[in-house]
């Protein structure tokens, strides 16, 4: 029988979550709701899940000593890793020392990264992927360029949401990349993947939700990216019963060789009925935001449930829907957001403003989402949102 103490008691539960990013602020709310302490933890102050959490720190979560410090002083029940930057081997030691880390620690060091879950997927689980070298300096990377062929892909193999991310064309682009992953990865410089370029018809998150009582599939949701980062989602996107049916039994794959419950965005390139591997994250993936109103439980809802050991026993679908990042370019430590009420006029829309204090460069500060009775009527409703959203800098 699962238990819950009243928060802030003896008998009450703790989670600490890495990462307080958009992301995170969904699964600290979640987690609120079965009376869970919420401890956030990200590299600067206001962070999205701090505004929402009982409690918060502020540092690297690369530095090892400190989140060490923190997790010893305390004692989560749960540890919630949000993001790819973090002292991922820390976590593997505090794991053999008794500490609860989701979905394991293993399934983290190997996922955030790319070398790792690259490495399980196509060599040991023997996975179709795309075809791939990794490379530890320049030479390395020059001579991993020549042997995938141009174009490719390049990417430190500490990163996410396109970081550090770049495509080789032409020849003239193999030195103007190799400084992007140099100084673009959230780890900082060091080794990349090189990889060839797939053909394919669309791209695919599967969300995969392994708990207490099995593994079940959420309707794929389809993507399309710029730089590396997502711009809009949409679910569920049409592919055949023969390509649906490969893309769960990679995803089980996947997930049940890394294990612990929660929930895995496994992204997969699909070309006809093939499909081919690409990644996957062990926690909600961003493009999976689209869940927050195409669907009664969300991603974040669906993570904590199995976190925290309680059944899910059904998804309910509630219909075609979309998600478009509002993505702010610029410097500024006052965003804002005006005529939203002309924003949301549209049926069945919301919006989510993430609440990161300040831009520089390119942020992602918001998403809107849009219901629909097709994934096209979705998707013109968020482009109509975004077009009537008024951003101030």
């Amino acid at each position: 029988m699962t238990k819950f103490g009243t928060v802030f008691t003896e008998g009450g539960k703790k989670a600490l979550i890495c990462g307080s990013g958009e992301l995170g602020k969904e699964v600290a709310i979640e987690l609120q709701r079965y009376g869970i302490q919420v401890i956030a933890v990200d590299k600067y102050e206001n962070a999205p899940a701090m505004q929402v959490a009982h409690k918060s720190y502020v540092l690297s979560m690369l530095d090892s000593e400190k989140l060490r410090e923190i997790i010893y002083a305390e004692k989560p029940d749960y540890i919630i890793p949000e993001v790819e930057a973090i002292a991922t081997s820390t976590l593997v030691e505090l794991e053999k020392e008794g500490f609860n880390v989701i979905p394991t620690a293993n399934a983290t060091f190997l996922t955030m990264n790319r070398e790792g879950i690259r490495r399980l997927a196509a060599e040991e689980l023997g996975l179709p992927t795309s075809k791939y070298r990794f490379a530890a300096n320049y030479e390395e990377y020059v001579a991993a360029v020549r042997e995938v062929g141009i174009p490719c892909v390049v990417k430190p193999i500490m990163s996410s949401s396109g970081h550090g991310q770049s495509v080789v064309k032409t020849e003239a682009d193999i030195d103007n990349s190799w400084n992007i992953s140099q100084e673009g990865g959230r780890a900082g410089a060091g080794k990349v993947i090189v990889e060839g370029f797939v053909d394919f018809d669309y791209e695919i998150t599967l969300l995969t939700v392994r708990h207490k009582n099995g593994t079940s599939f959420l309707a794929p949701v389809g993507h399309w990216q710029k730089d590396g980062d997502y711009q809009e989602s949409w679910q569920p996107q049409p592919m055949s019963s023969v390509a649906l049916e490969k893309a769960q039994e990679i995803a089980k794959k996947i997930t049940d060789a890394l294990g612990g419950w929660g929930i895995f965005g496994v992204e997969m390139f699909i070309k006809g009925d093939n499909v081919i591997f690409s990644e996957v994250s062990p926690r909600p993936h961003d493009t999976g935001m689209v869940t927050m109103i195409s669907q009664d439980l969300s991603e974040f809802a669906l993570h904590v449930r199995a976190i925290l050991g309680l059944p899910i026993p059904n998804i309910a679908f509630h219909g075609p829907s979309a998600s478009k990042a509002v993505v702010v370019s610029g410097d500024s430590s006052n965003v804002s957001f005006s005529n939203l009420d002309t924003v949301l006029a549209i049926p069945d829309t919301q919006m989510r403003i993430f609440g990161k204090p300040e831009v520089h460069g390119h942020r992602r500060m918001a998403v809107l989402l849009a219901r629909g009775e097709s994934v096209e009527e979705a998707k013109e409703k968020v482009r109509q949102m975004y077009e009537a959203l008024v951003i101030e800098k």
